[in-house]
């Protein structure tokens, strides 16, 4: 993330309207942002931090966050953060809340909105998550980017367990968690193989032996099978015999009864018959004439209710028909002139086309001028663009051949471009092989002053030490005897009679021992044994400097070795890339010629291409005017045509007038004649419609008229001939009551009354005749059958319960063949899924042994916590680097064996002790060192090409000479395309930065920005 510009307003101590324009702070690389305590330098950090993420360090949602933040003498509070991402996109974040006018402590929730900067405009986004965008959660922004006061030591100072939790979230490690991805596939192969297990415990009797056994079960049943299906068959012969003679008899003796009764009923299908036939013929011989009878009742009373009517509309029809005849009369004479006046009609219509056509006539020969000089102007613009076009053509043709191939061209520059990669990538191993060659050098010549050798010097300086421990112990000897004899000699000059001695206690001293003053010697003495211990602590220091010195020149040694290892591979790959020039128009060693050659083709490429868009242009100017011809000379077509018809039609019209003159109404205005014709018109159609009308009335009045009388005569004959066959029904009906010997027609309709179905009461006695003579046939044919044979119940019951039994074995038999069968063919099926099963449990088998082995490996988390220790391990080396330059190589940064940080002092033999034993200004340096190692790590991940960096302390706890190597740590981060800003109050360091802000805290306008 690059800041661009942040704006500030009512918040913490930032009363007015702040602005700060990064871009200027971030082209020097490094900037500096200075003020005294509180002025209000970190919560410029703070700022951003809650324009992002709406977090910040010093308050959370619990502590009333957005009141606490703002400015009390504000009622509102602003933050505008523009700021670049990974992805080089330009990005807007707000937040925005406001003081309730009614309550002092209520300040509203902020609203946040995030814009992104497209088409030169900033558009709104549908999220405010600033994760997506700047690829960093919270926590690692501000590990990374964004450092806040106090928390600086906060990654050193981490247990291993945090740390590695922190390592997880921050390079994704929990993709290495692969704990719970087998324990999730162990329960499901454990589960697959439980279940395998299960199945198999039902197969157990499963097996090739079992399979053979039932085989030969089956030979023995289908054996047994045979015999019974042999004595099955003579039984079954036997019993079938038997049971349809037992059959016949059952069914004469059921005949016999069925006739019986048939017999009986006979009497009574005698007498329906008759009544039946009886029915029948008084209904064949009555039923007509009694329908013929009321038939013709009701028709003579319908003839007479019609004709009453057809009377009145005859006289309604004669007095509507005098009334138009005397209509007709009057218009005749108007009607009979008809003819004339409608050829004047035609005639002046035929005048009004003509008058029409000659107005027509003058405006089509006014176009047609008109259209003929527009198709000149067409036809001279169509040859220019013509003569364009093929002038166009040709110098494209001429182009053509001196461009050279597009791919050609892209495979040699590809191949250009990995020969320039790949020697600046020689060059750059090249640089660092002599770095190390100096920094080898330089250790070398920090060696000379010691004048050793160097494979021999520890022992050379062990002996010098043991020499130097062997003089001390002969001068501290020498030492302690002069001591006990200055202690004496101090006794003996303190002794006085009657005083008692402190060593004997006697109260007489008569011999008192005399000594000489051995001081001046004692001090000698403890001088030459000072000076050795100065020797050898002298030897000592020369011994671990050597040996550091020594370490250092072999890490550098090593180095070397691995970048000339490095220097050989890209050497290779340099002759390798050599030989695969194989393009005989260019030269491999001179590429300025063949870009020389690359951008001509490219710009002759380029004129072709605008040559083509011209051609293409100018062929679309050539078809639309080609388009405007044609549509010009259609039109032009048009207009000659439509004014020869016109002029064609006015002759016709004038050899077509037969009245009217067509010279007595040219000069006439159209209106004028419209009128005259449309008066004229109307006053024929008037005239014709109305004779029309009337004599359509007429011509269909008088049929209806004629009609009508027909009716009314025909109504009356017909009432006439109904009244005669009325009269004829009644004798008929007379005669045939005599001829069938019945007296009245009541006795008639009594029998009718009865509605006998005739058809139905035959077929009824014929079926019952029918089934009468069958059954009796039937009884006579099995009398016969049944002659000569005797049905014995007793031999019949014997012979059914034989076959029964035989029946019931032989089911048995075959149930027991088809059991063993399907039984067999069960065994078989289930072997081959046993067979199946066991390859399958076989296969989980081995499957679970490896996923034991996997299980035992990522438990714990172990893995991820080994992946860890890499990370960090690679930290520990990048932040050693400014480490021990920051350091003048005393201390080191490593890990232990249970991933906790240490120092290596090299000022103590290089042993290690624990990171809280470094002073403030120690700390301060390996935190920075590590907190750098961490960004790059952390931005590299994020894909940016350019890495931000925010520190907020630490400066005040270096010495001057500290600070200076800090700061230039921190001026070599430019030429790595880091951007570094420090908030210190250290004037040193305000003096060394070229860039930077001042912050000053006014009384009554609060914090103000300036750049200094």
């Amino acid at each position: 993330m690059i800041p661009i510009q942040l704006t500030l307003e009512g918040l913490y101590s930032y009363q007015e309207r702040q602005k700060i324009n990064f871009e200027n702070l971030t082209e020097a690389g490094l900037f500096g942002i200075f003020g005294s305590v509180g002025s209000g330098k970190s919560s410029i950090l703070e700022a951003i931090s809650f324009a992002l993420y709406g977090e910040t360090e010093r308050l959370n949602s619990r502590d009333k966050r957005a009141y606490n933040m703002m400015n009390l003498k504000s009622n509102k509070s602003y933050i505008e953060f523009d700021f670049i991402n990974f992805e080089n996109k330009k990005f807007r974040a707000t937040r925005e809340f406001k003081r309730n006018s009614k309550n002092f402590e209520d300040v509203k929730t902020p609203t946040v909105t995030f814009y992104e900067w497209k088409n030169e405009n900033w558009i709104p986004l549908e999220h405010s998550n600033s994760e997506k965008i700047i690829g960093l959660s919270y926590a690692n922004f501000k590990r990374t980017i964004i450092i806040p006061q106090g928390q600086f030591k906060e990654f050193l100072e981490l247990g291993a367990t945090e740390r590695t939790n922190m390592m997880k979230e921050i390079f994704s490690l929990q993709r290495f968690d692969l704990q719970n991805n087998v324990s999730i596939l162990n329960s499901k192969n454990r589960s697959e193989l439980d279940q395998l297990e299960g199945q198999l415990k039902g197969f157990e009797e499963v097996t090739e032996e079992q399979i053979s056994a039932q085989k030969e079960n089956l030979k023995l049943e289908q054996q047994k099978l045979d015999e019974v299906q042999t004595t099955f068959k003579k039984t079954e012969e036997k019993y079938i015999k038997l049971k349809n003679l037992k059959e016949d008899f059952e069914v004469l003796n059921q005949k016999k009864t069925e006739f019986e009764k048939l017999t009986q009923e006979k009497i009574e299908i005698d007498i329906l018959e008759k009544k039946s036939e009886v029915f029948d013929k008084v209904f064949r011989v009555f039923t007509p004439l009694i329908s013929e009878k009321s038939k013709l009742e009701k028709e003579i009373s319908e003839q007479q209710k019609n004709k009453e009517n057809q009377f009145k509309i005859l006289q309604e029809t004669e007095a509507r028909f005098d009334d138009l005849k005397s209509k007709l009369s009057s218009i005749q004479p108007k009607y009979e002139a008809l003819n004339q006046s409608k050829i004047q009609e035609n005639d002046l219509s035929l005048i009004l086309q003509m008058q029409k056509f000659s107005g027509e006539i003058e405006t089509l020969k006014e176009r047609t001028k008109k259209g003929s000089e527009k198709v000149k102007e067409v036809e001279a613009n169509q040859k220019i663009i013509q003569q364009k076009i093929e002038d166009l053509s040709k110098n494209t043709d001429i182009l053509k051949p001196k461009k050279l191939d597009s791919a050609l061209l892209f495979n040699v520059g590809n191949w250009f471009s990995e020969k320039k990669k790949l020697t600046e990538t020689l060059q750059i191993q090249s640089e660092k092989i002599d770095s190390k060659k100096n920094e080898i050098g330089k250790i070398s010549e920090e060696l000379k002053p010691f004048n050793i050798n160097l494979e021999t010097f520890k022992n050379d300086y062990k002996t010098q030490t043991e020499d130097l421990e062997t003089q001390k112990k002969v001068l501290s000897d020498k030492r302690n005897h002069l001591e006990v004899q200055q202690k004496l000699a101090h006794f003996a000059n303190e002794l006085h009679d009657g005083e008692s001695c402190p060593l004997c206690g006697a109260l007489e001293h008569p011999n008192i021992v005399e000594f000489d003053d051995v001081n001046a010697e004692l001090n000698e003495i403890q001088k030459q044994i000072q000076q050795l211990e100065f020797q050898k602590e002298k030897i000592q220091k020369q011994s671990l400097e050597i040996e550091k010195i020594l370490d250092r020149k072999k890490i550098f040694v090593e180095q070397q070795k691995s970048e000339e290892e490095n220097l050989k591979q890209i050497q290779t790959h340099i002759e390798e890339h050599l030989k695969n020039f194989s393009w005989t128009e260019f030269n491999a060693d001179n590429q300025n010629d063949f870009e020389e050659k690359r951008q001509q083709s490219f710009a002759i490429e380029k004129q072709i291409e605008d040559l083509n868009q011209q051609i293409g242009l100018e062929q679309k100017n050539l078809d639309k005017e080609r388009e405007n011809l044609d549509s010009y000379n259609k039109a032009l077509e048009k207009f000659r045509l439509d004014e020869a018809k016109k002029e064609e039609q006015i002759k016709t019209n004038e050899a077509n007038l037969k009245v009217l003159n067509w010279l007595d109404y040219e000069k006439k205005p159209i209106v004028e004649t419209e009128e005259i014709y449309n008066t004229l018109s109307q006053s024929n159609r008037e005239t014709e419609e109305n004779y029309q009308k009337l004599n359509k009335e007429k011509e269909d009045i008088s049929p209806k008229l004629a009609e009508q009388k027909t009716i009314v005569n025909q109504l009356e004959k017909r009432i006439l001939e109904l009244e005669k066959e009325i009269s004829d029904n009644k004798i008929l009906i007379e005669d045939y009551l005599s001829e069938q010997q019945f007296s009245t027609l009541e006795e008639i309709q009594q029998i009718l009354s009865q509605e006998i179905n005739v058809q139905e009461t035959r077929n009824q006695v014929q079926q019952f005749r029918i089934q009468f003579e069958i059954i009796k046939n039937d009884i006579l044919n099995l009398e016969t059958k049944l002659k000569d044979f005797s049905f014995d119940e007793e031999v019949f019951a014997e012979t059914e319960n034989q076959f029964k039994a035989f029946e019931n074995d032989l089911k048995t038999a075959n149930d027991s063949v088809v059991k063993i069968a399907s039984e067999i063919e069960r065994l078989e099926k289930e072997f081959k899924k046993k067979e199946d099963l066991l390859k399958d449990l076989s296969q989980l088998q081995k499957r679970a042994e490896n996923l034991k082995i996997m299980t035992n490996l990522f438990k714990g988390a172990g893995f991820v916590q080994y992946v860890s220790s890499i990370y960090l391990r690679q930290l520990c080396d990048h932040a050693n680097v400014r480490f021990h330059r920051m350091t003048r190589n005393q201390l080191s940064l490593q890990l232990n064996e249970s991933n906790d940080f240490e120092i290596v002092d090299y000022l103590n033999e290089g042993r290690s002790r624990s990171v809280k034993t470094l002073s403030g200004g120690q700390a301060f340096q390996v935190s920075l060192s590590l907190a750098l190692a961490l960004a790059e790590s952390v931005q590299t991940n994020a894909q940016s090409e350019k890495n931000f960096f925010f520190i907020d302390e630490g400066f005040g706890t270096q010495d001057l000479e500290s600070v200076n190597i800090v700061f230039e740590t921190l001026m070599n981060l430019q030429k790595e395309s880091r951007i570094v800003g420090i908030i210190s109050h250290v004037e040193e360091l305000k003096e060394k930065i070229p860039v930077s802000l001042n912050i000053t805290k006014d009384e009554e306008r609060g914090s103000l920005i300036e750049i200094v």
